[in-house]
C-alpha cells in the first residue's frame, strides 16, 4: 500500500483523483484491511495545515483527540475526552471518528454547535452541513462553528462489550433579536438525535418545548438525563436572562 500524506490541498485533490483512500488515524479500519486486502493507495492528511488547526471557532479533521484542549468549547473537550482509552485518543483523529465511525462520538457535539464541514473534494474545497458529509461520507478537511454561550456533555458509564453508551450534549447559544436558543443532542442506541428550542421560559418550559420534538421519543432514562443536563446548563452562572 503507498501511503500518500499531502502538504497543500492541490495535492491532496491530486491524491483524491488517483484513487487515494482517505484514513483518519486508522484505528478503524486497520483491522478491516488485514482481514479484507489493504487499498493500493492510502491518504492521510496528518502533514495538511487546513486539516490541523486548532482554533477559537475550528478544529481540522487531522487532529487527534488528545490535542483537544480548551481552545475549543466544553462540549467538544468532553467529548473527545470521553473517547476510548489515552492509546486511542492519541491515534484517532476528529475526522475519523465522525465520518469513519460507526459510534460517532463527537457527533452531538458538533451538532449542539451547529457546526459546519469544510471538505475537500477533487473539484475544490467547499463548506456543507454534516448531515450531506455523514450520508455521502465525504473528506472531512474541519469543523467551524460560533463560540457558545455555555455548553455541555454527558456520557454515561457503560460496562465493556455493552451497547455504546448513552450521550447528552448541550449548548445555549445568543440569537441576533437578543434572545437564546438552546440546542441538544443525544445519542442512545446508536442513533443520534437534536432538536432545539427559545429559552423564553425556564428550564421547565425549554424542556416542554423539547419534549414535543423527536427527543421526545426518547426512552425515559435518556430523556431524564437531558432534563439534568439542561436544568443544570441553563441555572450556571452567567447563562442568566434565559429564565
Amino acid at each position: 500500500m503507498l501511503l500518500r500524506l499531502p502538504t497543500s490541498v492541490s495535492e491532496a485533490q491530486e491524491c483524491l483523483a488517483e484513487g487515494a483512500v482517505p484514513i483518519g488515524g486508522a484505528t478503524l479500519v486497520w483491522a478491516t484491511w488485514q482481514r479484507d486486502g489493504f487499498p493500493d493507495r492510502a491518504m492521510s492528511l496528518r502533514e495538511l495545515p487546513e486539516a490541523n488547526t486548532i482554533g477559537h471557532e475550528v478544529l481540522g479533521a487531522a487532529v487527534v483527540l488528545n490535542r483537544i484542549d480548551d481552545r475549543v468549547p466544553e462540549v467538544l473537550r468532553r467529548a473527545a475526552a470521553s473517547v476510548g482509552t489515552g492509546a486511542v485518543r492519541r491515534t484517532a483523529t476528529v475526522g475519523g471518528n465522525i465520518v469513519g465511525s460507526t459510534l460517532r462520538c463527537l457527533l452531538p457535539a458538533a451538532l449542539v454547535l451547529d457546526a459546519r464541514a469544510v471538505i475537500l473534494e477533487p473539484e475544490g474545497v467547499t463548506e456543507t452541513d454534516l448531515a450531506e458529509v455523514l450520508a455521502k461520507r465525504q473528506l472531512l478537511l474541519s469543523l467551524r462553528w460560533r463560540t457558545p454561550l455555555a455548553s455541555s456533555h454527558h456520557k454515561a458509564a457503560a460496562a465493556p462489550g455493552e451497547a455504546s453508551p448513552l450521550v447528552v450534549a448541550a449548548a445555549l447559544h445568543a440569537l441576533d433579536e437578543d434572545g437564546t436558543l438552546l440546542r441538544v443532542a443525544v445519542r442512545c442506541d446508536d442513533e443520534v438525535s437534536s432538536d432545539s428550542a427559545e429559552c423564553a421560559g425556564g428550564s421547565e418550559d425549554v424542556l416542554r418545548g423539547l419534549r414535543g420534538g423527536p427527543l421526545g421519543r426518547l426512552p425515559d432514562p435518556a430523556w431524564e438525563l437531558v432534563g439534568r443536563q439542561v436544568t443544570d446548563l441553563l441555572n450556571r452562572p452567567g447563562t442568566a436572562g434565559t429564565d
